[in-house]
Order: structure tokens, then C-alpha cells, then sequence
């Protein structure tokens, strides 16, 4: 049965895995599965019908073997000789009875191996003697069949003596643990044998658990005539107590040396000091809690210290487990306790000497406080002896200051942290309004200079000064200032001074300026040196008075500041309501203005010279004759004193249009005359050149013109042809400019024809008037750009183009796009067509 059951296929899953075994918890554990023969396409199309090509692993080989097997003996021999076969006994009047035909069912198992191994070995054994060679050959083919045979039936009844099922032997009943070869296998691996209980000691049961049906509808109690199933236990089945082990291995274990082995023995020192190393070696770290729920109650661990340990004395066998998982936990909180008490030691430790420092802490406090309170009580017995004589009428300044000066000197903290100052400012207050009664500071300046000193070093000492103008705020110094000083000064100043004369509140201030605090002194400005100056101001008359109103208003620059702006705006309107009649021969002016120059601001300035100044100058230039022959220096030197006045530009344009034009002319002719003396013309050109004034001459268009005549002079000398200055530009040039000029004189004219002024000549308009004129009638807006040029000529604003104006020949010179510096001659119709294409931009 079992040889005719090796040669079927065995669907079981014992060649899935490598490595497996069961462990305790009845799971089944494998190291990994094995591996399976791809699938290939004829497998996919044949099925089991497929022929193999290759022996995967040993299973597949064995089926394959055992199907080829049973294929050889299915298939008859054909080399065999004819044997015929008996059909058996019978009657002739009795059809023949075919012997019985035994197919196996599901029940059944085929004819054994040996049975078929024996037919065939006698039929073998018939055909032994053959008389031909080919015979022989044949002979010698079937012995080699019946040893291969053989062999492997040898090799079947090993496996199945290796397996413990012997030859001859009934199959296992089934249910048992020898008809499930597989389990079989795997508790023999693990030392399991047949026959013996579970356990390493076998003190498990033998004999499985017998089950009975009851009769129906019986219950759970005793059924007449059914009789019980025995007890899973009893004497019979009662499992083998495991072998007591030896008595001396016992003793050792509980001995007090077995003990000792077992580890150290920690006194409490020890284990606080192995957990202060373990503190200071492990870096704090966030606890996490672990809950293990793997047992009957949950547990919170916050380290995986001894999580196995229950695990671990079950795997090794530890003796008594419940005993020294006790023990355990004694242990523990034995150690939790030794750490909690050390821990509240600890506590109250640093708290008795934190009780101590503070308990030094108070008693050092209240000997300083003992100490203070004798200060006190020392100063409080001082001021009480000058309250004393104070209200007795005997308490002198001097007395004053003496006794406040030695609590200072004694009493240096004390004395700022009780402000004993504004004591001492209570009783000096009435004791100097006194001393300072009737006093003249603007005459007698120097009075009680050395009295207000000695005071201020007593009440301000290091102090700083205080600036935010509160009287609340105040020092005691200030306020002793402002209510001894103050009023008087106020007085004289209001009353008797002229801001004409500001020598006597100058020397006053100058005097006091150490002992003056800052808010003292801007009250003096603010309330009674400002309003007399406004006033000064207001009333002066430029036409009238001799003295130049620089000379009293200057001094008080530094310490006026910003304030000074108002007077400057008033000053400014003083000078310009006169300037408009100046006349440039009256040097006054210049005496007059020049101060002003870095007082007032850049713009201010510029535009106060070139509205009243320069046009003055300019038509002095125009006046000015260039005679070699009798030359007189007048207007020229009107023009050089206002060089240092005038911004540089505004002054080189004008020399250059009014003065080198025809300087140049004059040196032209002077060079073509038939017999020129050059060393006359040399001193001459130098004369000219030693009237200019420095700041002209280091400017790069004064010299590139002076070059230029001394160019003209060095042809000449040469015998060369001098060109005459100006004549360089092409015809082209002149004409287009000269047309130009038609045009814009043209318009200017005809617009002055029909838009005169009432009351106002033809020629009273100069060239600029006339285009300011027209952009009003035009509708468009006609300024100056302030300290904007173009080649030395101003810029203005026409509409929303920027214009220059050239007065001498009379042209118009427009930006062509704004923030690039191309500039062009255009008319007063382009100049209109310019500003429509912007608007409609």
C-alpha cells in the first residue's frame, strides 16, 4: 500500500517551505518557500499532460520518476517471447467463468509492489535460458531492469524505515499523529518520540481525548444504561511527575555561595552614587511611555529595560519564576524608594541652605538699614537745627551753603536719595532773592557769579541737565535759576535793551553761559532776545539806516539757529523792495548784501541776485567801451566787485556775452592793423587777465576765452592769417540762423503790435518780455527753472517745454525731449506745436 502510494501524487504542502517548524504557540514558522518551477508555455497549454525538461528540485523528480515507473510496467514488453494464458476449468454445456477482476477504488489499494515484483521476476526468471545471441541480449536487459527495480524498492522500505512506518505494517488510524507525516516529521525534529508525552520531562498525555456521544435529550446528568467515559485523569493517565532533579544541584542553587554569584550586593551609597554617574553621562532626553498590553493587565513602561524578562526565565528554565519576579519587584521599589527619600533629602538639603543665604541676606539688610536709619536720624537733626535758625531769622547764606555742603560730603548717597538738594533750594530761595534784589545784569554782568557757582556745584553736582521744558521736571539748580535770575534778566532785557546794541545781553550771556542750564537759556532767547529782534527787523529801513543790519543780527547766528529763517524772510523783503532802484555804480549794495550770502539758502539767494543783481550788471557790460587807447575801467570794475556774490555761472555767461564778444573785436582789429606793437598788445592781454579775480580765472570757460585771444595774438606773430572771431560757421549755418532770427523777431514784433501794453512803448519790451508776453496770451505758463542752465543762459518754462533765451542774438533754444540734453533754435510756432503733441501725450 505504501509502495503503490509513492507512485501517486501527493498534494500536501510538505515541500512548500525550507526551514520550517512549529513553535509553542502552535504557529507554524518557515525560514523561507521554496521555490517553484516556472510555468512555461507548454505547462500553460498541456497541464499535467506536459512532458518535463528539466528536474526543478527533488520533488519534481520523484513524481516524475514514479509516473515513468508505473508507465514501464503499464506498457507490455514486447521483446519478451508469446506466453498464453490459461482461461481456466469449465463444462462444456457451461460458459467459461472470468475470474474476478480487482479494480481499486477509493477505498481500496492496488496489488502491492512485491506481488508484482515477484510475477515479474519469475517471468524474468523463465526467459533466462535463450539460445540465440539475440536472446542473450535481451536476457541481459531484463536483469538490468529487475536490479533497477530492486534497487528501488530498497530505496522505498529505507524511506519508510526512516519515517517509522515499518514494511507489513496497517496504515495509521486515521486522526492520528502517524497519519500526518508532516507533523510527524516536524516533533521528530524537535526530539519528540513515538509513544512518550509532550514536555521536555514527557510528563504530557499519551492517549488523546476520548469523546462519547449521550443520548439524545439527556443532558448534563447520569442516563441509565450509558455508561460515562473515564476521566481525563485518573491514576492509569495521570502524567509522569517529571525526574526530581539532584539534591546537590539544589543545595548549591540555594546556598549562601550560589547566592553570592549570583551579582554584587549595592548599598545605598552605592546605588545613589551609580545613578548620579548615570545622571551626569546620559544627556536629558524625552521620555516616551510604552504600553504593553501583550499580558493580562496593560503596563506602562517609559524604557524597554527587562520587557522579556518573564520571556526569557521561561525559555531558559529559570527555577521559581513567581519567586523572582517577587523578588524583582521588591528590589524595585526598594530602589524607588531609596531614590525618592535621597531626592526629598536632597530637597530639604538646598532648602536649609537656601533659608540660610536668606537668613544672611536680611541680616546683612538690616544692618545697612540700622546703619541708614542713624544717617537719618543724623540729617533729619541737621535739618531741624537750620529750620530752626531759619525760623529764628539768623540762618545766613553762607551758613547755608557750609552746612549743606558737608551732609554732601558725608552723605554723598544719602544725600541723592532723599533730593536733601531741593531741601537746601527751599531754604537758599528766599536767602537769594535777596542777595539779588535791584540787580542789573545788562550793566553789572559779573554779579553773584561765584555765589550761583558754589550753588550750582551743590544742588546739580554730576547731574545731567534736563531739556524737556517742564517745570514739574525741572533740577534744583534750574529752578533756583529760573526764579532767582530769570525774572531779572527778563526785566532789563524787555525794558532796557535796543537789539540795535546787542553787545550788553552778549557780554551778559557770554558771562553766565556756564551757569545758565539749557532751559534757562532758550526761555532768554524765545521770550526776550527773538521778539526784540523781529521788531528790529520789521523797522528797519534799508534807504535810512547807516548801520548794515548784519552788523546786529549776526552775532546771535550760533545761538539763534533755525530761528533765524523768520528774520531772514523778513530781510530778504527789506532788500528787494529797495534793490528794483539800485543802479550798478552804488558799491553800498554789495557792502550791504555779500553777509547775507551763506545765510541765506542757495535758492533764495540765487534767485534774489538774478532778479535785481544781474540784469543791473548786464546792462553795465553792455555800456562798457574797449579803448586801448584811453581805456576806463568804471563799469568793468562795478562788474568784478560782484564776483565773489554772484554764482559762477550766472557771472561767466555774462562776461562771455557782454565783454569777451567784444574784447575779442577789439584784439582782432588792434592785430590786423598795418604795423601792430606786440610787446604793447602782450602788456595789454595782461593787464586784462590781472583784472579778473581769482574764482574767475580757475574756471574752464574764462580760460578756454583768454586762450583764445592769446591764440589770435601768437597767428599774428607768426605771420598768419587771424580769423576774425566768430567767423567759423558755414553759410548754411548763418543762413538757417538768420532766418531764425527773422522769424522769432518777426512774431515778437507783431505780437507786441497788436498786444501792447497800455501806457508802454514798443521798445520798452526786451526780447524775454515778449515771449513771457506771448505764453500769457497763449495760455501757457512762463517761469524760471531755478538753478537749472544751458551753456550759462538760464532755463525756463514754456508751457511744458524747457526754453533758453539768448537776448543777444535773439533766438530761442528749446529741449527737444525731457531728461536728454539736446537743444535746438526753434520758433514761437514750434515752440506752440511742441506743447499740443505733449498735451496729447
Amino acid at each position: 500500500m505504501e509502495e503503490d502510494a509513492e507512485g501517486m501524487d501527493r498534494f500536501d504542502m510538505e515541500g512548500d517551505f525550507e526551514g520550517g517548524r512549529f513553535g509553542r504557540d502552535g504557529e507554524f514558522y518557515y525560514e523561507r518557500r521554496r521555490e517553484r518551477a516556472p510555468q512555461t508555455r507548454d505547462d500553460a497549454l498541456y497541464g499535467v499532460f506536459a512532458e518535463g525538461d528539466s528536474d526543478y528540485d527533488s520533488d519534481d523528480g520523484r513524481r516524475r520518476s514514479r509516473r515513468k515507473r508505473r508507465r514501464d510496467e503499464a506498457e507490455p514488453d514486447l521483446s519478451r517471447p508469446v506466453h498464453f494464458q490459461s482461461a481456466g476449468k469449465f463444462m462444456p454445456s457451461k460458459e467459461p467463468e472470468p475470474e474476478p477482476e480487482e479494480r481499486p477504488g477509493l477505498g481500496a489499494a492496488p496489488a502491492s509492489a512485491s506481488a508484482v515484483g515477484a510475477d515479474d521476476a519469475a517471468a524474468e526468471e523463465e526467459d533466462l535460458d535463450l539460445p540465440t545471441a539475440f536472446g542473450q541480449r535481451i536476457a541481459e536487459g531484463a536483469r538490468a531492469r529487475r536490479e533497477e527495480r530492486a534497487r528501488e524498492r530498497e530505496t522505498a522500505a529505507r524511506r519508510r524505515q526512516a519515517s517509522g512506518v515499518a514494511a507489513g505494517k496497517p496504515a495509521p488510524a486515521l486522526g492520528s499523529l502517524g497519519s500526518n507525516t508532516k507533523v510527524a516529521k516536524m516533533m521528530a525534529m524537535m526530539g519528540y518520540k513515538d509513544g512518550m508525552g509532550l514536555g521536555k520531562n514527557e510528563q504530557g498525555i499519551v492517549a488523546p481525548v476520548e469523546t462519547t456521544l449521550r443520548p439524545k435529550n439527556a443532558g448534563l446528568g447520569s442516563v441509565e444504561g450509558f455508561k460515562e467515559p473515564k476521566p481525563f485523569f485518573t491514576k492509569e493517565n495521570l502524567p509522569p511527575p517529571p525526574p526530581p532533579a539532584p539534591a546537590k544541584k539544589e543545595q548549591q542553587r540555594w546556598s549562601k555561595k550560589a547566592g553570592a554569584k549570583k551579582g554584587p550586593v549595592l548599598t545605598k551609597n552605592e546605588l545613589l552614587a551609580m545613578r548620579s554617574e548615570q545622571e551626569q553621562d546620559e544627556q536629558p532626553t524625552v521620555v516616551q511611555k510604552v504600553i504593553d498590553m501583550r499580558g493580562p493587565q496593560a503596563r506602562v513602561l517609559t524604557d524597554l529595560k527587562g520587557l522579556n524578562v518573564e520571556q526569557e526565565m521561561e525559555a531558559n528554565d529559570v527555577p521559581m519564576p513567581e519567586l523572582q519576579y517577587n523578588v524583582r519587584l521588591l528590589v524595585d521599589e526598594a530602589k524607588a524608594d531609596i531614590v525618592r527619600l535621597d531626592g526629598q533629602l536632597r530637597r530639604e538639603q538646598e532648602k536649609v541652605a537656601s533659608l540660610v543665604r536668606e537668613k544672611e541676606k536680611v541680616a546683612k539688610q538690616e544692618a545697612l538699614q540700622k546703619c541708614q536709619l542713624q544717617v537719618m536720624e543724623k540729617i533729619a537733626g541737621v535739618l531741624e537745627q537750620v529750620r530752626v535758625d531759619d525760623t529764628a531769622g539768623v540762618l545766613s547764606l553762607e551758613g547755608l551753603l557750609k552746612t549743606f555742603q558737608e551732609l554732601k560730603a558725608c552723605y554723598v548717597e544719602e544725600f541723592k536719595m532723599c533730593s536733601v538738594a531741593w531741601i537746601a533750594c527751599r531754604f537758599a530761595h528766599p536767602l537769594l532773592i535777596r542777595v539779588f534784589q535791584g540787580w542789573q545784569p545788562l550793566q553789572n554782568p559779573l554779579f553773584g557769579l561765584e555765589i550761583m557757582s558754589s550753588w550750582k556745584d551743590l544742588l546739580q553736582g554730576d547731574q545731567a541737565y534736563d531739556f524737556s521744558g517742564d517745570v514739574e521736571s525741572m533740577a534744583p539748580y534750574a529752578q533756583l535759576v529760573s526764579e532767582v535770575i530769570l525774572p531779572a534778566v527778563r526785566i532789563s532785557g524787555t525794558n532796557s535793551w535796543e537789539a540795535r546794541d546787542p553787545e550788553p545781553m552778549l557780554r551778559f550771556l557770554e558771562s553766565w553761559e556756564r551757569l545758565l542750564p539749557p532751559i534757562v537759556l532758550q526761555s532768554i532767547l524765545e521770550h526776550v532776545i527773538m521778539p526784540k529782534l523781529s521788531a528790529a527787523v520789521d523797522s528797519w529801513d534799508p534807504r535810512r539806516e547807516k548801520v548794515p543790519i548784519h552788523v546786529w543780527v549776526h552775532p546771535w547766528l550760533p545761538m539763534l539757529g533755525q530761528r533765524i529763517d523768520t528774520l531772514c524772510h523778513s530781510i530778504r523783503y527789506k532788500l528787494s523792495s529797495v534793490l528794483h532802484v539800485w543802479q550798478a555804480h552804488d558799491a553800498s549794495a554789495y557792502a550791504v548784501l555779500s553777509p547775507w550770502k551763506d545765510v541765506f539758502d542757495a535758492a533764495s539767494w540765487e534767485d534774489l541776485i538774478v532778479r535785481y543783481i544781474v540784469p543791473k550788471l548786464k546792462m553795465a557790460l553792455q555800456e562798457f567801451q574797449i579803448n586801448p587807447a584811453n581805456q576806463k575801467l568804471d563799469q568793468f570794475n562795478w562788474v568784478m566787485i560782484w564776483a565773489s556774490a554772484i554764482p559762477v555761472h550766472h557771472m561767466v555767461h555774462m562776461l562771455e556775452v557782454d565783454f569777451f564778444s567784444k574784447w575779442q573785436q577789439v584784439l582782432y582789429h588792434w592785430l590786423c592793423s598795418p604795423s601792430p606793437d606786440f610787446n604793447e598788445i602782450m602788456n595789454w592781454y595782461k593787464g586784462w587777465k590781472g583784472l579778473f579775480p581769482p574764482e574767475l580765472l580757475a574756471n574752464e570757460r574764462i580760460r578756454m576765452l583768454l586762450t583764445a585771444g592769446l591764440d589770435m595774438m601768437n597767428r599774428a606773430a607768426e605771420g598768419l592769417e587771424v580769423v576774425q572771431p566768430g567767423a567759423r560757421e558755414n553759410v548754411g549755418y548763418l543762413r538757417a540762423t538768420e532766418k531764425r532770427q527773422f522769424d522769432a523777431a518777426q512774431q515778437a514784433s507783431q505780437y507786441t503790435t497788436h498786444h501792447a501794453v497800455p501806457g508802454a512803448a514798443m521798445a520798452d519790451l526786451s526780447f524775454k518780455e515778449s515771449i513771457q508776453a506771448y505764453a500769457m496770451d497763449q495760455g501757457l505758463l512762463f517761469m524760471p527753472r531755478v538753478g537749472k542752465f544751458y551753456n550759462g543762459m538760464p532755463v525756463y518754462e514754456f508751457g511744458t517745454v524747457s526754453i533758453c533765451i539768448d537776448s543777444v542774438k535773439r533766438l530761442l533754444y528749446a529741449q527737444l525731449q525731457e531728461g536728454i540734453e539736446r537743444w535746438s533754435a526753434v520758433s514761437l510756432t514750434q515752440l506752440i506745436e511742441m506743447n499740443r503733441k505733449a498735451r496729447q501725450r
